[in-house]
């Protein structure tokens, strides 16, 4: 067991130098990547709005029971 715990120590310890021993990379943005973002943006929108209508009973009856006026069972107070 005590074998494994070093092979993984020895692994880690492998992968994060390195990372941090390696020089600057050259980035390149494709052209493409801005449709891509705006895709996923459209994505998330839409799947932001299908989550709430499938579950706007249960949103509602909890904004009505946070947010609802309080029955009171007696006359105004004033």
């Amino acid at each position: 067991m005590m074998r494994t715990h070093t092979w993984r120590i020895l692994a880690t310890g492998l992968v994060l130098g390195g990372g941090l021993l390696a020089g600057s990379a050259a980035g390149y943005i494709d052209p493409g990547t801005g449709s891509y973002v705006l895709q996923i943006a459209i994505a998330f929108a839409v799947g932001l709005a299908f989550s709430i209508k499938v579950f706007w009973k249960k949103i509602a009856a909890f904004l009505r029971k946070t947010f609802g006026a309080k029955k009171s069972g007696g006359g105004d107070a004033s």
